[in-house]
């Protein structure tokens, strides 16, 4: 099952027993979804991947708002966020731990053969699509240079 099937199920699901939260976040990503379909034009329909990335934007966006309403002191907004972001991970791949990210990191150095940091953008195009949702770019950058760095 797809997720965009997995999200229509469990939006059902959650309005038969009155889940208030998790129908308002499950619509908010049904409406989103909606609205990058329109935006490809007539007959369009999303990938997984472009669905996935739907997901994982939404997972980012709490997870940001999370630390500005913990930052401004704002602890009920920040519990509502981490309760929205719980919601979000059934949707999301089961992250990377980080040997598992260093071990990937390092089979795609092997790969391409780069042993230099300025060829480091050459790797990054082919993990970073690779590891979507499961690692964010940010982290695969810092393992990609850390792992360069011990190569030199």
């Amino acid at each position: 099952m797809n997720i965009k099937e997995q999200l229509k199920d469990d939006l059902k699901t959650a309005m038969r027993s009155r889940e208030t939260d998790r129908v308002s976040v499950i619509r908010l990503l049904i409406s989103t979804i909606k609205n990058k379909e329109i935006e490809k034009g007539k007959e369009a329909h999303l990938t997984e991947d472009e669905v996935l990335s739907i997901v994982v934007s939404a997972g980012k966006q709490r997870r940001e708002s999370i630390l500005q309403f913990t930052q401004a002191g704002r602890n009920e907004l920040a519990e509502k966020e981490e309760r929205e972001l719980a919601i979000l991970s059934h949707y999301l791949p089961k992250p990377l731990s980080e040997d598992e990210l260093r071990a990937k990191v390092q089979e795609a150095i092997a790969e391409s053969g780069i042993t230099d940091m300025k060829d480091m953008g050459l790797v990054m195009k082919t993990l970073v699509p690779a590891l979507r949702g499961r690692a964010e770019g940010d982290a695969i950058r810092k393992m990609l240079q850390s792992c360069l760095q011990g190569n030199a």
